[in-house]
């Protein structure tokens, strides 16, 4: 993946000396502004921060990861982060100590009084159009083509019970050993399916601040062991309140003509994930609380930014599309490499990254995947 273009005065100056050898990097300059689950500067900025303890950037040296004035803008970036967080999302009441049944309870309650207004899957399942699904599928790509890895940072934070459930529940999301029945692998193909560009990070100039904000929660949840209360609460919400959305995806595909590769995704997740909500509200966020019973409410309060930062891209994309308009960003035009060739998105092979796909046809809608039916 290429460094994508600069969103305001922060993401020009970071991602120019990204480029560079690592360095001292100086002062920062302050984002472009505006509420920080909304600012493109800020939440770009992040991700490229934290996308260098994952793949990382083509043209940024390994040895930037651990830099530590490159760190030091990151916490900064972070503080205003979590401040967005804590005005946006309240912090649910504790839950009594006690026996794991009492957190899952809470988890419910929390799921069930967030599931309200517009439903986006329902949008999916019933009413979108080609272009509107391959627009969702893009939004997700973000998170989808690394799933489960910011929530794997969790594991050596854990002991005991927590841990092996978080183990069950991770050892499915990397397809138990099978390479193709890694859901980041099957999203892939959902991705090629509906005609789109499946290559790590292609997309990441469309999508906005919103996307980019629940992508960059869970990096923020698991690279800090202070989180990981937080951090297993995102992920028993992520669970909880996936399968039935799942299964609207996997019937509004199959509508528009998807064939069973395309709609694996959503079918896996539909089976998969009715067992690992079971497991990551009680077995895994039970047995964390139980231990530590400090650390309970940060849980809740974790589920609760998931929650509510799902309901800020569900009314995103509803919003944009009652309006008549796109969800995505135009792509801007990206810097320009030190040895002068254009950072505009070509791929290294000298493809385009427009959304084309790796094997050189137009994605104009007409690749669909479709069944023999």
């Amino acid at each position: 993946m290429q460094l994508p273009a600069p969103r305001g005065p922060l993401t020009g100056f970071l991602f120019d000396r990204l480029a560079r050898p690592p360095h001292d990097l100086g002062p920062a300059p302050e984002p472009a502004g505006g509420p920080p689950l909304g600012d493109e500067d800020l939440q770009l900025a992040l991700f490229a921060c934290y996308e260098l303890h994952y793949q990382g950037f083509d043209e940024v040296a390994e040895d930037w990861e651990w830099e530590p004035s490159l760190l030091a803008v990151r916490r900064t970036l972070e503080r205003r982060f979590e401040a967005g967080l804590a005005e946006a999302v309240p912090r649910p009441p504790a839950v009594p100590a006690g026996t794991p049944a009492r957190m899952r309870r809470a988890l419910a309650g929390l799921v069930a009084a967030a599931d309200g207004g517009p439903s986006l899957a329902a949008f999916l399942e019933r009413r979108a159009d080609l272009e509107r699904f391959r627009e969702f599928v893009v939004h997700r790509s973000v998170y989808h083509l690394k799933e489960a890895d910011p929530h794997t940072w969790a594991i050596p934070r854990l002991r005991g019970a927590a841990k092996a459930a978080l183990v069950e529940i991770q050892a499915d999301e990397y397809g138990a050993g099978r390479p193709g029945r890694m859901h980041s692998e099957l999203f892939g193909a959902t991705m090629r399916g509906l005609g789109l560009d499946d290559s790590y990070g292609a997309h990441l100039d469309r999508v906005p601040a919103v996307t980019l904000a629940t992508g960059n929660v869970i990096s923020l949840f698991g690279l800090h062991r202070r989180h990981r209360g937080a951090l297993l609460g995102h992920l028993a919400a992520f669970e909880m309140t996936s399968s039935v959305p799942n299964r609207r995806y996997a019937r509004g595909l199959r509508r528009l003509g998807g064939d069973d590769a395309a709609c694996r995704f959503y079918d896996e997740h539909v089976q998969a994930d009715a067992v690992h909500e079971q497991i990551a509200a009680h077995d895994m966020c039970g047995a964390f609380a139980a231990e530590h019973p400090g650390l309970a409410a940060d849980v809740l309060y974790g589920a609760a930014c998931a929650l509510a930062l799902d309901r800020l891209f569900a009314e995103h994309l509803l919003g944009s599309w009652e309006r008549g308009v796109t969800s995505l960003r135009e792509a801007g035009p990206r810097r320009t490499a030190r040895d002068g060739t254009a950072r505009d998105g070509t791929a290294r092979d000298g493809t385009a990254r427009d959304g084309t796909a790796r094997d050189g046809t137009a994605r104009d809608g007409t690749g669909l995947a479709v069944s023999g039916r």
